[in-house]
């Protein structure tokens, strides 16, 4: 019998379509990850993400019409049990706590050394958790 690997449906969320194409690119090179949406505000993705039902929110922290936080507000409350990883390029500090607050299960700021490989590990954490 052949054994067949999950694979975790994920929507990104940025307003910046140079970084969403180059999640799109990293997490298309994992073969149990699998992007089934985009979106370019909070707004959008609060759409797509009821739409999509995925595994996985990636939300960025600064987007027009909605920030990360707004839309993981309403995420959380909407699919409570999908993960919300907040994605960030600003300091950390009392963020965390705010976003933990908003529904937020993990923040990752796009500055890390290792941010791809980080990443990774950090969105597998969260689906594995999750189910």
């Amino acid at each position: 019998m052949e054994s067949r690997e999950i694979v975790h449906s994920i929507l990104i969320a940025d307003d910046n379509p140079r970084m969403r194409s180059v999640l799109v690119s990293m997490l298309h090179q994992e073969p149990d990850l699998r992007v089934v949406g985009e979106a370019a505000n909070g707004l959008e993705a609060i759409s797509k993400a009821q739409e999509l039902k995925p595994a996985l929110i990636l939300l960025d922290l600064s987007m027009p019409i909605m920030n990360g936080l707004e839309a993981a507000r309403e995420l959380s409350r909407i699919l409570p049990s999908t993960p919300i990883l907040l994605l960030t390029s600003h300091a950390l500090d009392g963020l965390r706590e705010a976003a933990l607050a908003a529904g937020v299960r993990a923040v990752h700021s796009k500055d890390a050394r290792d941010v791809i490989q980080e990443l990774v590990l950090n969105i597998r954490a969260l689906v594995a958790n999750a189910a």
